[in-house]
C-alpha cells in the first residue's frame, strides 16, 4: 500500500532549491575531500547526508549493530532500490562504494561521487571486473571502508535480484569482514512504497516523485557479519 498524498507545489520547489543548493555546497566541500584524512572524511560525508534527507523529510531509521571504528576491513553489502540507498547510508556509517560508471555522467552528482571516492565500474567491460577487484583489495588494506550492491542494479524493494558473485572477489583475497544490510521504504503512513524505487525512471523523474512526497522512512537493518 502507498499513500498518494502529495506535498503542495511551493514546498516542493522549496525543497528543489534547498537541495540543489546542498548538493553545490557537498561539491565544493568535495574538492578537499579527498586531502583529509578518513576520520573527518567521514564526519564530512555523515554529516552531508544527514542534512540530505532531512531536506527531503526522509527518516532514517537503523536496527542491529554497526561496525565499530576499530573493526578492520569492513565491507557492507546491501540490497539496491534507490539511489537514496547511498545517502541512507552514508548519514548512518560513511563507506566508500562501488557504481556503475554511467552516474560519472550525472549533473553535480556525478563529479560529487568521484570527488568523495567512489570506484567506478564499467559494466559493459567484462575485464574492468579484474580492476575493480585489485583496487578495492588494495583500498580495504589502506583502511577503507568499502559499500557494493551485489545485484548489480536497482528493484523495486519487493524481491532480491541474482547477486554477481565476482564483484566479492576482493573481500575473499583480502579477508574482508562482509556485514549484510537490508534496505526499506516505507510512505508516510508507515506503508512499504515503491515511489522511491530507481526503476523505468530517470534521475529527474525519480526526484520529482520523491518530492512530492509528504515524508517517509527508510530503514537500514545491518546483520551479524
Amino acid at each position: 500500500m502507498t499513500n498518494h498524498a502529495k506535498t503542495n507545489p511551493c514546498l516542493q520547489l522549496f525543497r528543489f532549491v534547498c537541495l540543489i543548493i546542498h548538493f553545490l555546497s557537498g561539491l565544493l566541500q568535495s574538492f578537499v575531500y579527498p586531502h583529509l584524512n578518513h576520520r573527518t572524511q567521514r564526519y564530512m560525508a555523515r554529516k552531508w547526508a544527514q542534512r540530505f534527507l532531512r531536506i527531503l523529510n526522509i527518516h532514517l531509521h537503523y536496527h542491529g549493530s554497526l561496525p565499530t571504528d576499530e573493526d578492520k576491513r569492513v565491507i557492507l553489502v546491501a540490497n539496491h532500490i534507490s539511489w537514496l540507498d547511498v545517502i541512507a547510508i552514508l548519514a548512518i556509517y560513511p563507506v566508500r562504494f562501488v557504481a556503475k560508471s554511467e552516474i560519472l555522467g550525472w549533473p553535480i552528482l556525478g563529479k560529487l561521487s568521484h570527488n568523495a571516492g567512489t570506484i567506478f565500474i564499467a559494466r559493459e567491460k567484462r575485464n574492468d571486473t579484474l580492476r575493480v577487484n585489485q583496487l578495492l583489495r588494495e583500498l580495504l588494506i589502506a583502511g577503507d571502508r568499502i559499500a557494493l550492491f551485489p545485484e548489480g542494479t536497482t528493484s523495486d524493494g519487493t524481491h532480491l535480484l541474482h547477486f554477481h558473485a565476482s564483484l566479492l572477489q576482493f573481500a575473499v583475497v583480502a579477508e574482508g569482514v562482509v556485514y549484510p544490510v537490508a534496505i526499506q521504504y516505507r510512505d508516510s503512513m508507515n506503508q512499504p512504497t515503491t515511489v522511491t524505487a530507481y526503476v523505468d525512471v530517470t534521475i529527474a523523474q525519480s526526484l520529482k516523485l520523491i518530492l512530492q512526497q509528504p515524508s517517509c522512512h527508510v530503514e537500514l537493518t545491518f546483520m551479524d557479519p
